[in-house]
């Protein structure tokens, strides 16, 4: 039986509140800064052990999500998710917030279960259209937890961002429980035996080690941007507070939601014209950011641009990884994004030094190179 639109509705609603716990610090990092007495750079490390956390998870506990009920993989992770980030609202110092971060990235990878779960439950002809969907959600809950968490964190506090967000979970989990139909796994192995298997697809899917390397560095340049812009807001010649970092989610929300468009036109087309185009549009953002580092509009434009080229090559290399093997659809998707999430944390991790340095002139060049080499990779002859 084929499930209904609000099936796939709530899907595209848990990614993106799963996923926008990974991101609800970077607009608040200078407001969390002020209250630890930490410096700039000791906060920086909260959105890389953040990220570092995602991409150990998606290693860590994709294999059960093709081993076991995918609905009940979802259920326990998603309480783990609730929990850790109730302790990092009571986190009584940023040892103990860092901790809590890492623990926040391990079980935010609740939101890569749903999108495999919306391939599974997808008819036929219409998979990328229907991850496309799905990844509408995700994207959106990433780029608008930036919004939420900086008009939260400014009029609240800090703290009310994670207790909001940990009862958001919560509340999600019961509908989930009430709606999400049982789903039978599709592999029968044990975890160990789908840990070593996860390698084995590595070897032998070169589609899957090229799309894994171009979207790792297109999310460079994301995180790069996105860690980095409260920083940039707050000095000369913008002096903008965290509200007004966290509204530029808005901006990159309207890239979003080209995301259906692009599983279309990679159900349709070829995904890889969609993946050239998108690492052209992400290229031409940073350089743009580079030459012109005092323009806001400029800056504004460019959030727009770039996150659609990232979010549109996404959903291309989604669609060409989830149609290598059907029985193993969390584990390809779980090579894909923690490369992409390794990418992340290593762009956060460059951006947080540079930006003191050069500021966006330094966050542009970087996002630049990285997209540069990204459409490199796409280009090249495939092997």
């Amino acid at each position: 039986m084929r499930p209904s639109p609000a099936v796939f509705v709530l899907l595209a609603t848990g990614a993106g509140l799963s996923a926008a716990s990974l991101y609800y610090n970077q607009p608040i990092l200078g407001t969390i800064a002020r209250d630890f007495g930490a410096t700039p750079a000791a906060t920086g490390w909260l959105p890389t052990l953040t990220q570092t956390g995602y991409a150990s998870g998606i290693l860590l506990f994709a294999p059960l999500g093709d081993r076991l009920d995918l609905r009940r993989v979802i259920l326990v992770k998603g309480a783990a998710l609730s929990v850790a980030l109730l302790v990092a609202a009571i986190a009584p110092s940023l040892t103990a917030l860092a901790i809590a971060s890492l623990a926040i990235g391990l079980f935010a990878t609740t939101a890569q279960d749903f999108v495999p779960a919306a391939a599974a439950l997808a008819p036929e002809g219409a998979r990328g259209k229907t991850v496309g969907i799905a990844m509408t959600g995700l994207l959106l809950g990433i780029l608008l937890s930036r919004v939420a968490s900086g008009a939260v964190g400014e009029h609240l506090g800090w703290r009310a961002v994670y207790v909001g967000s940990s009862g958001l979970v919560a509340c999600l989990l019961v509908v989930v429980g009430l709606r999400l139909p049982p789903m039978r796994p599709a592999a029968s192995a044990s975890y160990a035996a789908l840990v070593r298997s996860t390698l084995t697809l590595v070897r032998r899917h070169a589609p899957l080690r090229r799309a894994a390397l171009a979207q790792a560095l297109l999310a460079m340049a994301f995180s790069g941007f996105w860690s980095t812009l409260a920083i940039v807001l707050s000095k000369e010649p913008f002096v903008l507070g965290s509200t007004v970092a966290g509204a530029f989610g808005l901006a990159g929300a309207a890239g979003a939601l080209a995301a259906p468009v692009a599983g279309t036109l990679a159900d349709r087309r070829s995904p890889e014209a969609v993946l050239r185009a998108g690492a052209l549009l992400v290229f031409g953002s940073f350089l743009a950011m580079a030459l012109a580092p005092r323009s806001l509009a400029v800056l504004i434009v460019a959030t727009v641009v770039f996150d659609l080229g990232v979010q549109a090559s996404l959903i291309a290399h989604q669609t060409i990884v989830y149609g290598l093997d059907p029985t193993a659809r969390s584990r390809l998707n779980a090579v894909l994004v923690s490369t992409m999430f390794a990418g992340m944390a290593i762009g956060s991790a460059i951006a947080t030094r540079i930006v003191e340095r050069w500021g966006l002139v330094g966050v542009g060049a970087l996002g630049a190179a990285a997209a540069a080499a990204a459409w490199i990779v796409r280009a090249l002859p495939a092997r």
